[in-house]
């Protein structure tokens, strides 16, 4: 007999399971450290309850006789600054181990394809790890071409490799100006002057006696 598969919004009941989801899926990319952390339950459960009356975006699991196995995040955004049209972005698609081969990815996909529809949506991207081979074929059957590649990293990362990459420049000019400032400074110094101060050693005359020049 077939497994029954359903898919629906999550609820913020779903929290621990889908934080469990989440670090599986955080390991599965081989790729820990690009992804954030995994969230509380207690964020997770205040993050789904938005999502509840959020109109743009939804939070859907996949559910196997039952047991949850499957999560995605449905987002709708322009499809570009200059278009009119509206597209629907599939993040964070993740199927359990136990749950694979039964058909729960296409369901999720599949839901987000009919939400698609159902806005008027004429375009469906799905973002998935680079790394992830298995993923990137099973989006590939279904039509899904690669149109970018999507790289990630904290702000503090990026702020701090963007000064890393003046700091040879700003270090040079820095040099430079050094330079300059000293080439001035010996030039209107006096090579006499200078060479006595360097090499005459110090006269001290004794003092005048107290009769001297009366």
């Amino acid at each position: 007999m077939a497994p029954l598969i359903e898919v629906r919004d999550a609820r913020p009941d779903d929290a621990d399971i889908l934080v469990t989801l989440w670090r599986d899926m955080a390991v599965g990319t081989g790729h820990q450290a690009r992804l954030l952390a995994a969230p509380t339950a207690d964020a997770a459960r205040t993050a789904i309850a938005k999502h509840e009356n959020n109109p743009f975006d939804r939070m859907i699991v996949g559910e196997i006789d039952g047991q949850l196995g499957g999560m995605a995040y449905l987002r709708q955004a322009p499809i570009s600054p200059l278009h009119d049209e509206v597209t629907v972005t599939v993040e964070y698609l993740h199927v359990s181990d136990d749950a694979r081969r039964h058909g729960l990815g296409k369901a999720l996909i599949a839901e987000a394809a009919a939400w698609a529809e159902h806005q008027n949506c004429p375009h469906l991207a799905v973002v998935a790890p680079a790394v992830a081979r298995e993923a990137n074929r099973f989006l590939a059957r279904l039509g899904l071409g690669q149109a970018g590649v999507l790289r990630f990293a904290s702000t503090h990362t990026v702020r701090r490799r963007l000064a890393a990459e003046h700091a040879p420049n700003l270090l040079a000019l820095l040099s430079s100006r050094r330079s300059v400032i000293a080439r001035r400074a010996q030039l209107t110094r006096s090579p006499l002057t200078d060479e006595a101060a360097h090499s005459a050693p110090e006269i001290t005359l004794p003092a005048a006696p107290g009769s001297a020049g009366t």
